[in-house]
């Protein structure tokens, strides 16, 4: 059964509150009455909260409610086409030895991933699988952490989600290759996708993650993913999100990170594609003594627009978060950066640093900032800053004096500019893939 969003509903959340009726019955990761209740909850409550309008001040910036117009059709199973190696070559990054994960349409494809030789008590699968096979551990995470009560499309994402993947480290493992997630959207058909990723690494565990985003496609889709991050005591998670699809794709992309005492986490986020791309990052520490890292770069050309949205919610004493997010935007393209950073009551001893800068190389584009600090103790370190501007003309007449045409100048300037993020990137070979992937952006 499949569903197709038309025109002929009032609002765009009955076409999902419609969907979600005719699939309810249906047999959802493994069904159980405890994944039945949160997805009835789930779907009634995305039901009360309906879609987010021109007048939330958090997506004041990014019109949401034109691109869920469009007839998309809704079916939790979309086909899967016949791939094979050959066809993912196009996507690899290269030098990277990692285990891979192919997900397309939002589906697991376990004849096209590489999970073998993994260490003892690892788990790395499809969602689905890991509902039928590793229950105990499914129904342990997921949604546990994840607050839908306030978010509609992780609300949506909770009642609908069918597949993605599902990665377990256990205590005091470390995963010494990285893991590679390799996303494509292959499809014929005008598509509204909702895969769900659950991450977990126990006490003392460590992994890095990396996931790509690519689309094949020639009709418009649209992704409405989420990711569960669970970093336990003491553990250390990298993840690394590439949004490289092309300008039929749009999609919001949640991440939800969830600090136990001593855990330490890196988030970064890289934007080179998408038509509307709107990137979720919320962190939380449970306990003293955590660290939060969150990197974005976004490249803007044409007419997309890419909104990064982060929260870092210190809700305990002693930890440290840094953010930095930088743009750049050429043509009409659209930047929005909307950073919070909240200290509760209590949480003394926190230090917390904020920081956008964004290049906007043409009149027409357009770039919203909004940096914020909400302070609820007073023995604390917070900063926070944006900058918005040009190139530097005086950089440019120094590197032109020297020799350099004019394009030379600017692809310089502008990959140095970009490096700050880049630098950050703790797997080498997806740090050189992207460097060259944006000195190709700016013909370097």
């Amino acid at each position: 059964m499949t569903t197709t969003l038309t025109a002929t509903t009032t609002r765009p959340e009955d076409r999902f509150l419609h969907a979600f009726e005719a699939y309810a019955g249906e047999v959802l990761n493994g069904t159980s009455e405890h994944l039945a209740a949160l997805r009835r909850k789930a779907i009634e409550r995305f039901g009360v909260l309906g879609f987010p309008g021109r007048k939330s001040e958090a997506w004041k910036y990014t019109p949401i409610a034109k691109a869920l117009q469009h007839p998309y059709r809704i079916d939790p199973v979309p086909a899967v086409p016949a791939l094979n190696e050959q066809a993912l070559a196009d996507y690899a990054i290269p030098e990277l030895d990692a285990y891979r994960v192919v997900l397309v349409n939002g589906r697991f494809v376990p004849e096209l991933s590489t999970t073998s030789d993994l260490p003892e008590g690892v788990v790395l699968t499809g969602l689905e699988e890991a509902a039928r096979r590793h229950a105990d551990l499914f129904e342990k995470y997921f949604a546990h952490y994840l607050d839908f009560e306030n978010e509609p499309f992780l609300a949506l994402n909770t009642a609908f989600a069918r597949d993605g993947f599902f990665l377990y480290v256990p205590e005091g493992t470390a995963l010494e290759r990285p893991v590679h997630v390799l996303n494509l959207i292959d499809t014929d058909e005008e598509l509204f996708l909702q895969p769900r990723n659950v991450v977990v690494a126990a006490p003392g565990a460590s992994l890095k993650l990396v996931t790509s985003g690519h689309s094949r496609a020639a009709q418009r889709t649209f992704t409405n993913g989420v990711t569960e991050v669970f970093v336990g005591q003491g553990a250390e998670v990298h993840q690394y999100d590439l949004r490289l699809e092309g300008e039929a794709a749009s999609g919001i992309f949640s991440t939800q990170a969830y600090l136990e005492g001593g855990a330490r986490y890196t988030n970064g986020t890289l934007t080179l594609g998408g038509a509307l791309v709107r990137n979720n990052v919320y962190v939380r520490f449970d306990d003293q003594e955590g660290e939060a890292n969150l990197y974005g770069l976004f490249l803007g050309r044409g007419s997309m627009h890419i909104d990064n949205h982060t929260m870092i919610d210190h809700a305990v004493p002693h930890c440290v978060s840094n953010e930095l997010y930088k743009g750049i935007l050429d043509d009409e393209a659209t930047g929005v950066f909307n950073g919070k950073v909240l200290v509760r009551p209590h949480a003394q001893k926190t230090n917390a640093y904020q920081s956008n800068k964004s290049i906007v190389l043409t009149r027409e584009a357009r770039m919203y900032s909004k940096p914020e600090l909400e302070i609820y103790a007073d023995d604390v370190r917070c900063t926070h800053g944006a900058a918005i501007g040009q190139l530097d003309e005086d950089g440019i007449f120094y590197l032109r004096a020297r020799g350099l045409t004019l394009q030379k100048a600017r692809a310089m300037m502008l990959l140095a500019f970009a490096r700050d993020v880049l630098d950050q990137i703790a797997v080498a070979p997806v740090r050189a893939y992207l460097d060259e992937l944006v000195a190709g952006r700016f013909g370097a």
